[in-house]
């Protein structure tokens, strides 16, 4: 089956090759309130890229390796570092990073923000062929917390609130697929069950669009999958080069733009979906 979009769909949106500061190795992405683009580094840095992609500013680092990020509904974006296994926090009132947890997590990979029930979710990817619970859990106020869905995952990695805000899902990445998380009422987690499998070959990424569409970025091939309330898995985009989409990792999306951090170079991408 050919793809939904053609290659020309995708763009590079900024480059940042030679920027100061320079965008080396995006592995996060998200989208900020106010229409710009965040991205982290290899070297740790969170940076703002304005919404026309006109410039790049450092907001602040973490001195490590920053990989998956998150805002609330403050401004205030949550930064996993491989480096320090470790979450950060930029204030977005402070404009400062600090340290926000740490407790007990190996490989801190992609953070979300549950402000209903006041915590953040963190996926543990642990390291490869090391099967075992994939994600904690951490108050929002004090970032106190611990293991929370003790389901044994395989690379657990990027992840996304179900649309109903009643489950998480996750990519596992060493087992090429998707798996649901329920929310019980009292905010234990249920039983992990697989929700998309068949991802060919290295999904890392989890995107929701308002109408329940679910984004699933590949690490390996440079592709993205989307799969439609209802509908099967099916191949949105792909780079077979790894040039425009070179090893995306995270994606976020803006309207009918789904921007993805390509690990592989220094770039973000822009992917037109009003094309499909």
């Amino acid at each position: 089956m050919p793809n939904v979009l053609s290659k020309t769909a995708a763009r590079v949106f900024f480059d940042g090759i030679f920027t100061e500061p320079r965008v080396a190795h995006p592995e996060g992405v998200a989208v900020h309130a106010d229409g710009s683009v965040w991205c982290g580094t290899e070297w740790g840095d969170l940076l703002r890229i304005e919404a026309d992609g006109s410039r790049v500013t450092r907001m602040g680092t973490t001195n490590g390796f920053a990989l998956g990020i998150a805002f609330d509904s403050a401004g205030n974006c949550y930064i996993c570092d491989l480096r320090h296994a470790a979450v950060f926090r930029y204030d977005a009132g402070r404009g400062a990073v600090e340290k926000f947890a740490s407790s007990g997590i190996l490989v801190p990979n992609y953070p979300v923000v549950d402000e209903q029930r006041g915590v953040l979710y963190v996926s543990d990817s642990r390291g490869n062929n090391n099967i075992g619970p994939g994600v904690f859990r951490y108050d929002l106020r004090t970032g106190e917390g611990g293991v929370w869905s003790t389901s044994p995952m395989d690379f657990a990695n990027g992840m996304a609130m179900a649309p109903d805000g009643q489950g998480l899902y996750v990519v596992e990445s060493d087992r090429s697929q998707v798996s649901y998380v329920p929310i019980n009422a009292d905010g234990s987690a249920g039983a992990a069950r697989v929700a998309v499998s068949g991802v060919d070959t290295v999904p890392d990424g989890l995107a929701f669009a308002p109408d329940g569409t679910l984004y699933i970025s590949c690490y390996e091939p440079s592709r993205i999958y989307r799969v439609r309330p209802g509908g099967a898995l099916e191949t949105l985009i792909e780079d077979p080069a790894a040039t425009v989409m070179a090893h995306p990792t995270n994606i976020a999306l803006k309207g009918n733009t789904l921007y993805t951090a390509n690990l592989g170079r220094w770039h973000i991408t822009a992917i037109d979906l009003g094309a499909a």
